[in-house]
């Protein structure tokens, strides 16, 4: 992970934090746990990062969702 998927991937944590009032750390878990990060954040990142921040989170939450993963 270069450092600007790095830094897309910390403001995707802390946005998804703020919107489901829970704590960084455990977004980092249950994102890292689901393979959010290594499968899907990172791998489309150029994409990504082109979106608009509630477009992603409501993208993650969907991921989640397929996964089984309650937010």
């Amino acid at each position: 992970m270069d450092r600007e998927s790095f830094s897309f991937v910390i403001y995707m944590i802390h946005a998804c934090a703020n919107r489901w009032r829970k704590v960084p750390s455990d977004v980092y878990k249950m994102l890292q746990k689901t393979g959010c990060i290594d499968n899907y954040l990172v791998p489309h990142y150029d994409i990504l990062h082109t979106q608009g921040t509630d477009y992603i989170v409501d993208d993650i939450e969907e991921y989640l969702g397929i996964r089984g993963v309650r937010v």
